[in-house]
């Protein structure tokens, strides 16, 4: 596996545990609908749906991790949390999270942007 790809998949990780440890429950881990992917779906209010992106660097050289969150990548995971809620017959508020996640020998950040954007 690609580098890149283990620096991600520890990135999911830690941010599972971070999430547990503040309340949260998973409901579902790499949810897939064709070309999206949603890195975490989890709960902590009753009436709401947290859709979790997770965003792992090493450095913040090239910028911070929340910032490689594009239009496209928000399109798609809010079309893949719409599906979801529709097949799990839903009713609950959906809430769009980043965790930013800097990993590496010296340093491990977590930041976690609740409500970091809006679907439309």
């Amino acid at each position: 596996m690609a580098e890149h790809n283990e620096l991600g998949k520890l990135g999911e990780q830690i941010a599972a545990d971070y999430l547990l440890r503040n309340g949260y429950t998973i409901l579902k881990r790499n949810y897939y609908l064709d070309k999206a992917e949603i890195d975490i779906i989890a709960q902590k209010e009753r009436k709401t749906l947290v859709i979790v992106e997770v965003k792992t660097r090493n450095s913040d050289f090239f910028g911070d991790p929340q910032d490689f969150v594009t239009p496209s990548k928000i399109k798609l995971l809010v079309k893949a949390a719409n599906e979801y809620v529709i097949s799990n017959d839903l009713d609950l508020d959906v809430r769009f999270d980043i965790i930013a996640i800097i990993k590496n020998k010296t340093l491990e950040k977590i930041e976690h942007f609740e409500d970091a954007f809006y679907h439309f």
